[in-house]
């Protein structure tokens, strides 16, 4: 009995240092390593993200919209052009595009740096604070997921056999005896996965070319010289968080807040309803500083040539189109002021205040050659069981 007694105890004191050392290592920034949380929350979390019991009309879950087939984004055909998520009520659209959640883990909190500038959260303008905080806004809106409130989602949790000893045996046993709690579980369920290499592998080309184990092509060095050129584009300015030359599991975003000055995609609001100005970083409930107004948050660009379409409210459908509209605030040539996907003049922003013009007009136009290479550098930032989505997007 004793023996036994003694094996309990010292059971327990492992498992009481392994919790403290797993949250001492949570608490690091931009720390992802599959041994440092709990595999088991994770595996919880990875039945969540698949249920699409959780939504209202049991049609919807969170791969809906992050599908792994492609890069965890929602590609799906719809009457936006996939520019906004269809709604679990399969009739609503929402009027931003649904990001990527790879890598999303490396997102620092919602706040202010030493020099004031709002960095970090979750959604476009930040409102969530955190991962476990944006995960559990889905379920909830109306336009996407669609449950009426939290009780309602842990009643979906309750009808599975399988969620209830799971729940008990990580958040322990009386956890479904408060409604908030359990909901608060789900969340951290859910944001644990997200956590796993599954989301942040750091296996693209370019990672294996910083590793010895790939050559870049002479079009995709140069569009890395030039990427991370202080004199011809300055992309690195808000598309890098390490600084040089530590561009080991570098997520290209700093997770700043800039206006750069898109156009209202006039398809989706035609097709949603929707009549006012997106605010951006301003809808956040804990900012009211008016020169926030029409700021969205720096996207990380892992994976981006194949998660169109791009910007806030998945205005562009092409990488390439993306490219020139940043490089008409350096160029004074006509065929540069027009959007290739429109054969028109680039439209006016929805918000023409507090453009990031210091960051937008960093050098000489960028002729075609140059262009190309950038997106061919950028095409070397996908993961490798997603680089054959890259042939299938130029199809």
């Amino acid at each position: 009995m004793a023996l036994e007694t003694d094996s309990v105890m010292k059971y327990t004191l492992i498992r009481m240092l392994k919790m403290a050392f797993i949250g001492l290592l949570l608490s690091m920034p931009f720390q992802v390593n599959a041994q440092s949380f709990d595999a088991e929350k994770a595996e919880l979390g990875q039945r969540l993200f698949f249920d699409p019991n959780l939504s209202r009309n049991r049609t919807q879950s969170c791969a809906t919209c992050h599908a792994p087939s492609t890069a965890f984004s929602d590609s799906r055909p719809n009457l936006t052009d996939s520019a906004a998520s269809l709604g679990d009520d399969n009739q609503s659209f929402g009027d931003r595009n649904a990001p990527m959640v790879t890598y999303a883990a490396q997102t620092p909190d919602f706040h202010r740096n030493a020099q004031g500038i709002y960095v970090g959260g979750f959604f476009w303008d930040g409102r969530a604070a955190n991962l476990a905080e944006q995960a559990k806004g889905p379920p909830l809106n109306p336009i996407e997921m669609g449950m009426p409130d939290e009780e309602s989602v842990i009643e979906r949790i309750l009808e599975n056999p399988i969620y209830p000893p799971l729940f008990k045996a990580l958040y322990g046993e009386p956890i479904f005896e408060n409604t908030q709690a359990a909901y608060n579980a789900m969340a951290d369920a859910l944001a644990h996965f997200e956590k796993t290499e599954l989301f942040n592998p750091f296996d693209s080309k370019y990672d294996r070319y910083l590793q010895g184990k790939a050559q870049l092509t002479p079009e995709e060095e140069l569009g890395m010289t030039l990427f991370f050129s202080q004199q011809f584009t300055n992309c690195n300015l808000c598309h890098q968080l390490n600084p040089l030359p530590g561009r080991e599991k570098e997520v290209f975003s700093n997770f700043e807040y800039h206006n750069i000055g898109v156009p209202v995609n006039a398809k989706l609001r035609e097709i949603n309803g929707v009549t006012d100005n997106d605010v951006g970083l301003f809808a956040h409930p804990e900012v009211d500083d008016p020169s926030s107004i029409g700021k969205f948050k720096t996207p990380s660009l892992r994976n981006v040539a194949v998660t169109g379409p791009y910007m806030h409210n998945g205005v562009f459908q092409d990488l390439r189109t993306v490219i020139l509209f940043y490089n008409q605030y350096n160029s004074r040539s006509a065929k540069m002021r027009i959007n290739p996907e429109t054969g028109l003049e680039w439209e006016a922003p929805e918000i023409p205040e507090n453009i990031s013009l210091t960051e937008l007009q960093t050098g000489p136009a960028l002729d075609d050659k140059r262009v190309d290479a950038l997106v061919a550098f950028l095409k070397t930032l996908t993961d490798a069981r997603f680089e054959h989505l890259l042939n299938a997007s130029t199809d």
